[in-house]
């Protein structure tokens, strides 16, 4: 389980593709503190750390996760946001987060706000439009977010500038795709309000 702050960001420095899988090679200042088998979010996917090297670590991406979120496009010299499992004594800062991405969704509009950013995005599926109210949580490439706005396919989020400069928001452009991964409660409420129906 993970609670979407980000600890660091990595560079991909590889992508192999092996199959339908696709193994990426991950650069980052966490590496040396990792073992084999450990959970490590990426962009809000939980993958397992495979092998290690100096500085580099290798997890691996099946076909299902390419199919649901933006790690499958992903460049060599890309940053993303890494998170490592929560300790179990420590603190929940932002929110239960899985490493289950349900689906992705794509950046329309960056407005600087002078001090801060306000990011909107437009939900891959109108029906996950349900899950998000304002105020709410929502978890976007693993950073645990309060939603400002939601109205129809488009929500929004607001960037304070700590959160802009250590996470790949700073990297973020119109047309990008994010990962998503809603607020667990709400999933569970949706799913039993659709079986009594």
């Amino acid at each position: 389980m993970f609670t979407g702050i980000i600890e660091t960001t990595g560079t991909v420095l590889e992508l192999i593709q092996s199959n339908s899988n696709l193994d990426l090679w991950i650069g980052s200042n966490l590496s040396h503190e990792l073992k084999i088998d450990q959970s490590v979010a990426h962009n809000g996917v939980c993958l397992t750390v495979v092998e290690l090297r100096a500085n580099a670590y290798r997890v691996t991406a099946i076909a299902e996760t390419l199919a649901k979120t933006n790690l499958g496009s992903l460049l060599i010299g890309q940053e993303i946001n890494i998170e490592r499992c929560m300790l179990a004594n420590g603190r929940f800062d932002g929110h239960i987060v899985q490493g289950h991405v349900d689906d992705w969704a794509t950046c329309s509009k960056i407005e600087d706000k002078n001090g801060s950013w306000e990011f909107e995005f437009t939900l891959n599926q109108i029906q996950q439009a349900d899950l998000l109210v304002a105020k709410g949580s929502i978890c976007i490439n693993g950073t645990s977010l309060t939603v400002v706005q939601s109205e129809g396919n488009i929500f929004s989020v607001a960037i304070i500038p700590y959160t802009y400069e250590h996470t790949n928001f700073k990297g973020l452009e119109i047309g990008d795709t994010v990962n998503l991964e809603f607020d667990i409660l709400g999933k569970y409420i949706q799913k039993q309000l659709a079986n009594r129906a």
